[in-house]
């Protein structure tokens, strides 16, 4: 499992680094128009790049801890995941498609993130 979330950290550090660099550069004149997006757009890669590293601390302690602290871990894991998709996610298409309701998602987003923490606290009780 540990190998999964490695290259989920892979896959989704690409993205990131990717719609960063296209909210930089390609979206300016959509920011034109609505300023406060740009703030939007950059929280939401912020988010998504640290939880992208985070998935690489979730796979390191899935593979140094007992089986019941792997469970968490790997919880912790799918928790990142499943955060950058609806909180990032939400705050880009909020951001560049201006599509209002995906502000309510984002809440969701930010809760597995705090859940994935929480689980990876608990994992690290079983490090050896």
């Amino acid at each position: 499992m540990h190998r999964t979330f490695v290259l989920l950290a892979a896959v989704f550090g690409f993205l990131g680094v990717g719609l960063g660099a296209f909210g930089s550069h390609a979206l300016g004149a959509v920011w034109e128009a609505r300023p406060d997006d740009r703030d939007t757009y950059q929280t939401g890669t912020q988010y998504h790049l640290i939880h992208a590293a985070a998935l690489l601390g979730a796979a390191y302690v899935a593979s140094a801890v007992s089986p019941t602290g792997r469970r968490w871990a790997r919880a912790a894991g799918w928790l990142f995941a499943a955060g950058i998709v609806l909180f990032s996610g939400s705050l880009y298409l909020l951001s560049v498609l201006d599509l209002r309701f995906m502000g309510a998602v984002a809440p969701l987003g930010g809760a597995a993130f705090l859940a994935g923490w929480a689980c990876l606290g608990i994992a690290s009780r079983h490090l050896n």
